[in-house]
């Protein structure tokens, strides 16, 4: 196995995808000569040519717009939105159309669609360059949510998710891009989309998470069987829709739960996991099911002691883990 960024195993994940099926085709600002602003597309105009990965105008609703005719039309195209913190244009056509054009024509129309673009904050990106997005999209049935945490992860949920006959949004968190390493297999494989993972086997309490979160969760969880408290980790992966088998399997074996997750608390996707614990295994609870969560802010702030105090940390996850274990 190659030690891969994340970044990386998205890039690779891709160039297998559009070599393996001539129907797929990339299309994005600046995802041509530049190779996208993260270098995702980096030399794939050299090895594909310039009508399977096209530039486009600085258009986020062209460029959904696009994508969704020409799934539609037997094509399978991968869409890159360049900061999910722009995404908005594209919610008529992923939402009011890609969503449900299977169920609108009871499954005559299919739409392989993929959208890919990077989310999430602590890059200093200010207002405009670390929004969350999940939990807008988490909310349309007929889509499918992913957001990968390590590199392993990505590039197989990235391959799945050109292979779906659905749409899927995969949210890439732009920290992990260079900051996360891992192994990578070099045969070929995917990973299964709607499917959960436990990243650390635990006994006290469970931690759910996804994206970014993951590697806290579990460097919290390292630190914390230093004092005797044995922490699992829940990797969601794909985040809608919910492995609620995996989540529910967690907390029953220990009892207590937080849901980590860097958006905003109200409205996120850690009430509707609380919802399903509370009505699926209040039983087995020995303590309030708990969120933590960003602040109830319009937006992540640009100056660095505010940015801090929004984001999560490991410091904080031990703090949440040490209450709810002693409650």
């Amino acid at each position: 196995m190659a030690i891969k960024t994340l970044i990386e195993a998205v890039r690779e994940g891709m160039h297998e995808e559009i070599r393996r099926d001539d129907s797929v085709f990339i299309l994005g600002q600046d995802i041509g000569r530049r190779g996208g602003v993260f270098l995702a597309t980096d030399g794939f105009i050299d090895d594909f040519g310039k009508h399977r990965i096209i530039d486009t105008p600085l258009a986020e609703s062209s460029i959904a717009g696009i994508a969704l005719g020409s799934a539609m039309n037997g094509l399978r195209p991968i869409a890159e939105i360049q900061f999910a913190d722009f995404i908005w244009p594209t919610f008529n056509q992923l939402i009011g159309e890609a969503s449900r054009a299977r169920y609108g024509t009871n499954g005559d129309i299919n739409v392989p669609l993929l959208i890919r673009t990077p989310y999430g904050g602590g890059v200093r990106g200010g207002l405009y360059h670390s929004q969350s997005v999940e939990s807008f999209f988490s909310h349309s049935p007929g889509l499918t949510v992913v957001a990968p945490s390590t590199p392993y992860d990505a590039k197989g949920l990235i391959k799945s998710a050109v292979r779906s006959d659905d749409p899927v949004v995969f949210l890439e968190h732009k920290r992990t891009y260079r900051l996360v390493r891992g192994e990578v297999p070099e045969d070929e494989y995917t990973v299964p989309l709607g499917k959960a993972e436990v990243k650390m086997e635990g006994q006290h309490i469970s931690l759910i998470t996804y994206g970014l979160m993951v590697h806290l969760c579990a460097e919290a969880a390292r630190n914390l069987a230093n004092d005797g408290i044995s922490v699992e980790v829940v990797d969601l992966r794909t985040l809608f829709p919910i492995d609620q088998e995996t989540i529910l399997e967690s907390v029953k074996k220990t009892g207590k739960v937080i849901i980590v997750h860097e958006d905003t608390k109200t409205g996120g996707l850690g009430g509707e996991i609380s919802a399903v614990i509370s009505s699926e295994a209040f039983e087995y609870l020995d303590g309030p099911v708990t969120r933590l969560c960003g602040p109830d802010v319009p937006a992540m702030p640009f100056s660095p002691p505010l940015e801090q105090e929004f984001m999560l940390s490991t410091e904080k996850i031990i703090d949440a883990v040490q209450k709810l274990v002693s409650y």
